[in-house]
């Protein structure tokens, strides 16, 4: 069965699964040099992205569009779901499911609808609660799913609350358990958002740039945090606050969130003696303590006979600080958390909810590498191009110690560059990660992360457990921090990456090879991609940037003008 699941909002994407295997996820963001969280724009856009994958429109089974709140435009009355998108040359609303399955209700609502069919032979479509997608997603990419396991799905995005649920493999059922704190997941960007660096006079901003910086806060936040000291003494001032709000819903939730942000007008009074940046360290430890607080009560209650698994989904998965913090809780025998918890993984999200209610799959057959292919395009004059392996590349990284720009592929999907769209470079010296945000425009305290053999990962970071996707947080083992300082955050953390040469990508070939000739298993790995957009489409589009001396992509070395040729001799 193909099924097509779409995302029209921000983060959109188109994603098809056919008998349970994913064929192509492509977030509109990746192409185009498109801005980060880009809609979909025109509905005719899915019957051309289809086609680019070699899909015909009339083939597909079911079309599933990802549930939405109430929108409307102009002077249109719209009283239930609708999402905005443009057809026939304007701006209409469509209905779809709501944000979030109501008290009662079940997860696996389907709801369907004709107001527009995605192709000639499509009888309208079915549509799915948002939070939904992100359960469905999560589970159904998970491990627990490949070995037909229950678990448990803490669901955190950034207009709901942390809702806990079960998922029973043996009879394909999904439960809503409990909400665990009344705080829906886009308090703590709207709280940093408040305070300085993030603080923006949106006043003659449009709606899509008051939504980009809106969405862009929470990650650069939880690496800001690192420059202040979370202080335990403020967390009595939260509580008050949140004392107030006993009752879970999206009405208590949004007058705590307006109390919450209050109470900063009276910082001098409240939270004496604390920065910036201590606010927004103290306050994000805070809510990782609570959630922990919570969950162990909810699990206690629940009485079960032994640890159970845990999938972690919706945008407050991309902390790496909470995911850790309750990996190491000793309450759950394993945790997962896909490469797109966040709405980028929303496509894949609500095509698995129909393949998942069908009951014919609950394990995704997938690969993190199934996001658009790259082409070449059109190369300036004056750039240069050699034959260059993934061997003689690791030796061009280790006698230069130049960033070099690697494209691969197809895309990763997710918001995390994870080889096929990055930018490799020797962690060895220090000013390399200073060298990175320059070159990439991005403030000092923004982190570069580590790509790790995993077979010797544990050798250099504690835990240094398997960690794909850099959703967790790992510290160098001793010895080590001096060994590869570009790579380690402010606070002397790191979010991993492993891979190995068999990860599909050529970066784990070509890691491997630079670990074997300079005796280190790491390279700084960053996204290749213009600021404030998704990653680059194309080889050009890297050379235009220019920011590079070096571009590498599928056994090409493309050379910047005036730069002498390199010896690659591998």
């Amino acid at each position: 069965m193909l099924i097509c699941g779409i995302k029209i909002s921000h983060d959109a994407g188109i994603a098809v699964i056919n008998d349970g295997e994913l064929l192509c996820s492509i977030e509109i963001e990746k192409l185009e040099n498109r801005h980060r969280y880009s809609s979909l724009g025109d509905l005719g856009r899915v019957a051309q992205i289809l086609k680019s994958e070699g899909l015909d429109p009339e083939d597909v089974d079911q079309f599933v569009v990802d549930g939405w709140f109430v929108q409307g435009v102009d002077d249109t009355e719209v009283t239930d779901p609708a999402v905005l998108a443009a057809r026939g040359g304007g701006r209409l609303p469509i209905p779809v499911a709501p944000y979030q399955d109501r008290q009662g209700g079940s997860p696996l609502a389907r709801y369907s609808f004709a107001d527009h069919s995605f192709s000639a032979s499509a009888d309208g479509y079915a549509s799915y609660h948002h939070v939904s997608n992100h359960l469905l997603g999560g589970y159904c990419s998970s491990p627990f799913a490949a070995r037909g396991e229950d678990a448990l799905v803490l669901v955190w995005d950034g207009g709901t609350v942390p809702r806990l649920y079960a998922v029973t493999a043996a009879a394909g059922t999904v439960r809503p358990l409990t909400d665990l704190l009344p705080i829906t997941g886009d308090m703590f960007g709207e709280f940093s958002s408040h305070l300085d660096p993030f603080f923006r006079d949106t006043e003659g901003f449009t709606p899509d740039q008051i939504m980009r910086h809106h969405l862009s806060v929470a990650g650069k936040a939880m690496a800001y945090a690192a420059l202040g000291r979370a202080e335990e003494e403020a967390y009595p001032v939260f509580d008050d606050v949140l004392a107030e709000f006993p009752y879970f819903s999206a009405e208590s939730s949004k007058a705590a969130s307006v109390k919450l942000i209050g109470m900063l007008g009276r910082r001098g009074e409240l939270l004496s003696g604390l920065s910036d940046a201590d606010l927004i360290a103290t306050f994000q430890e805070y809510l990782g303590n609570r959630l922990l607080d919570s969950l162990t009560s909810c699990l206690r209650d629940l009485g079960l006979p032994a640890p159970p698994n845990l999938v972690m989904a919706g945008g407050c998965a991309l902390n790496i600080k909470w995911n850790s913090r309750l990996r190491h809780s000793g309450l759950v025998s394993d945790i997962w958390v896909p490469p797109f918890p966040n709405d980028s993984g929303a496509a894949i999200g609500t095509a698995a909810c129909e393949m998942f209610r069908r009951g014919r799959r609950q394990a995704l057959d997938w690969n993190v590498y199934s996001g658009p292919q790259l082409t070449v395009g059109d190369i300036p004059p004056g750039w240069r191009v050699l034959g260059c392996g993934e061997r003689e590349l690791a030796g061009l990284l280790h006698a230069t110690g130049e960033p070099v720009v690697v494209l691969s592929g197809r895309a990763e999907i997710g918001p995390r560059a994870l080889g096929n769209r990055s930018i490799l470079a020797p962690a060895t010296d220090p000013a390399m990660k200073d060298r990175l945000n320059a070159i990439k425009d991005r403030a000092h305290y923004r982190p570069v992360a580590p790509i790790c053999l995993a077979s010797r990962a544990a050798e250099v970071f504690t835990p240094g457990n398997a960690d794909p996707y850099m959703l967790f947080e790992h510290r160098p083992r001793p010895g080590w921090a001096a060994r590869i300082p570009a790579v380690l955050h402010l606070d002397g953390t790191a979010r991993l990456q492993t891979i190995d040469a068999s990860s599909g990508s050529p970066a784990g070939r070509i890691l491997e090879f630079y670990s074997a000739i300079s005796g280190i298993p790491v390279l700084c790995n960053t996204s290749a991609n213009f600021g404030g957009c998704g990653f680059f489409p194309d080889v050009a589009s890297a050379i235009q940037w220019g920011q590079t001396n070096y571009v590498w992509s599928d056994d090409r070395l493309y050379i910047a003008p005036g730069v002498a040729e390199p010896e690659l001799g591998g």
